[in-house]
């Protein structure tokens, strides 16, 4: 690596970390103001490049006029969406749990998604070049494209507006103000929905600009908004919870430290060779592991004021009546009778395997989640590792085909393990974006160690010993350890352990006081999920008979609150049902049209607003109604 390669990659970081911020500034705006996690934002990006494109397209792209008009009517199309998004879905569960806002956005970006794809297809759109920053300059020996000297102005440039904008109108004075304290800013009469419109739009332009110009950079395609969304939520927690300026400084780390990685590329040292490009894929997770864990408010952030609106108070977990262990033995009983329908459904064993271990992933979750009150973004790590520890196990070690599917979950539960050790620390969104940026370093891990994992082509001859070849024996040892993991952590729920679990998670203060050694439990609880996430790793990989790392993507992670927030986080129910009606869902769309995701969008939006505390909670409250009302008809009225 010569010096003169070092600056001018350095140079190019600069411009890749404007765009970067563009992204990450108005994420953190949306948050600081609304306490949204708003996992559409990528989505926006995603529409600022293709609106940028047929914009430019229709303006005239020859013309510096078509070209940055392009760029800017792009933009405002975008900010106009996140508007109508926030004013149509955001506004009506802005007092829904945070949790629940998210899978809101994650409603929206898979409707994104699709009406990108009916809109220009398939293909990879490459827009023109802008008129007049079409050549480069030579900067130390090397050739530097003239439009990325125009990005690198773009970041501070925009900066700087919005510091004047924030620190000299009043606009921005409410903005500040609510990102201090928005209970109290709605307390002095000032319109909180139209102000979280407003930043909401802000924020959507910022989005759609950043995409915007990128169109002569990269081209326009349909998996960029989980790339980015990825990138924006590292940028506004490693420099704050809706800081500006540590949006900025972040973009311009983290863009940094990727150009470096590059510029050094591969080097032997005593002998042994490290390939520094390859932690492009990752470096920004463990700069935002490193963050979390020293400083979780972020560089230039605070730590998040208490919010003085009290939650809604969950009743506690019961359990079950006669009438519903009858239901669920009869539920049993009939899982168990599902392959003898094969004959004439040959698919329904195949389909009952996926979502038996969709349900045993979903409890998994569901058990931090819910009674240990820890949020979590990167649960298919466990997932994963579980995997890949039956597939290493029977083709690395040799080990039977049983002995390999109960030594697997033992590598997930290491890691778990591993992280819980500093992941008890930590609390809400931060606790969050710690497990995702723990999930994403297992997969560069997994997709780069070729030697081992087999790199992206990953392992295949994962088949299950000869006896259980047939799919209907496999679907039967599925459903009796499913059916054993669920029974051993609803127990484990109501033992001591579980009791005092949920006691730390609903007042930590007073369970420190009477001796409950909180951050021991929830480090046990890391373990308990990410053990049962193994387990069901195991299973998927003798079920499929191959593995990639899209096991530990973070698309299987979101699939997993899905099916968790579905069903209720307050319900030991909730994961059960969401994971079964999720699968069921997925699988329908999937093979009855090309835009699956825009249906299965629609119907978790749906669900969300209907069923705010999921289906199984909905159910539950619903019982409970009857029963409260056959007790008071039966109750006796005495008259005076």
């Amino acid at each position: 690596m010569s010096f003169n390669s070092l600056i001018v990659q350095l140079l190019n970081g600069l411009a890749s970390a404007s765009t970067l911020f563009l992204v990450a500034v108005g994420l953190s705006l949306i948050f600081g103001v609304s306490r949204i996690v708003n996992f559409a934002h990528g989505s926006l990006y995603m529409l600022g490049l293709y609106l940028a494109w047929s914009c430019i397209e229709r303006f005239g792209p020859a013309s510096g006029l078509g070209f940055w008009g392009g760029v800017l009517a792009a933009a405002l199309i975008t900010a106009a969406l996140g508007a109508l998004i926030e004013w149509i879905v955001l506004r009506r569960i802005y007092r829904a749990p945070e949790l629940f806002q998210l899978l809101a956005t994650f409603a929206v970006a898979l409707i994104v998604r699709d009406a990108v794809l009916w809109l220009w297809g398939p293909e990879d759109l490459l827009g023109p070049r802008a008129p007049g920053l079409k050549g480069s300059i030579e900067v130390m020996g090397a050739r530097l494209p003239t439009y990325d000297l125009l990005l690198m102005a773009v970041g501070p440039l925009v900066l700087a507006l919005l510091w004047l904008v924030l620190q000299r109108t009043r606009f921005g004075v409410l903005v500040r103000a609510a990102t201090q304290d928005r209970e109290m800013v709605s307390a002095l009469g000032v319109n909180q929905a139209w102000l979280f419109t407003a930043v909401f739009a802000l924020g959507s332009f910022l989005a759609g600009l950043g995409g915007a110009l990128q169109i002569p950079r990269e081209p326009a395609n349909l998996a960029i908004d989980l790339t980015t969304i990825g990138e924006a939520f590292v940028v506004v927690v490693v420099g704050g919870m809706g800081s500006i300026p540590g949006a900025y400084l972040a973009a311009l780390l983290i863009a940094e430290i990727k150009a470096l990685c590059y510029a050094i590329g591969t080097v032997n040292i005593a002998g042994v060779t490290f390939q520094f490009s390859k932690l492009t894929l990752v470096v920004e997770f463990l700069v935002m592991a490193l963050v979390l864990v020293f400083r979780p408010w972020g560089l230039l952030g605070r730590p998040q004021a208490t919010v003085r609106s009290a939650g809604e108070i969950e009743m506690p977990i019961r359990q079950a009546s006669s009438l519903e262990v009858v239901a669920w033995c009869v539920l049993f009983v009939g899982l168990a009778a599902l392959p003898m329908l094969a004959a004439s459904y040959p698919y329904l064993p195949v389909l009952g395997v996926e979502m038996l271990i969709a349900v045993l992933f979903a409890a998994s979750l569901h058990f931090m989640m819910g009674p240990a009150g820890m949020h979590s973004f990167g649960h298919a790590a466990y997932f994963g590792l579980g995997a890949y520890g039956a597939a290493l196990g029977l083709k690395g070690l040799g080990l039977p085909m049983l002995a390999a599917l109960l030594c697997a979950p033992l590598l997930a539960l290491a890691g778990a393990l591993l992280l819980g050790a500093f992941a008890v620390r930590l609390s809400g969104v931060y606790l969050a974006m710690l497990t995702l940026a723990f999930a994403q370093i297992v997969w560069a891990l997994v997709f780069q160690w070729d030697s081992v994992t087999g790199g992206s082509n990953g392992l295949i001859g994962i088949w299950p010993a000869q006896w259980l070849s047939d799919k209907s024996a496999y679907y039967a040892l599925t459903l009796l350890i499913v059916a054993a993991s669920l029974w051993c952590l609803r127990s484990m729920l109501f033992s001591p352990f579980g009791y005092a679990l949920r006691a730390g998670r609903d007042s930590p203060l007073r369970s420190h006081a009477v001796g409950i050694p909180v951050a021991r439990l929830q480090w046990a609880a890391f373990g308990v999920a990410g053990f049962f996430g193994g387990v069901a790793g195991a299973l998927f990989a003798f079920a499929k008979g191959s593995i990639s790392p899209e096991v530990l993507a973070v698309g299987r992670s979101i699939d997993g609150l899905v099916m968790v927030l579905l069903g209720g986080v307050q319900s030991l129910a909730g994961p059960i049902v969401g994971a079964a009606l999720f699968t069921w869902l997925q699988d329908t769309t999937l093979r009855a049209t090309d835009y699956w995701r825009a249906v299965m969008g629609f119907t978790i939006l749906l669900l969300v607003l209907a069923f705010p505390q999921g289906v199984a909670g909905a159910l539950g409250q619903g019982l409970d109604a009857l029963r409260g009302r056959a007790g008071r008809r039966q109750t006796p009225v005495v008259r005076p």
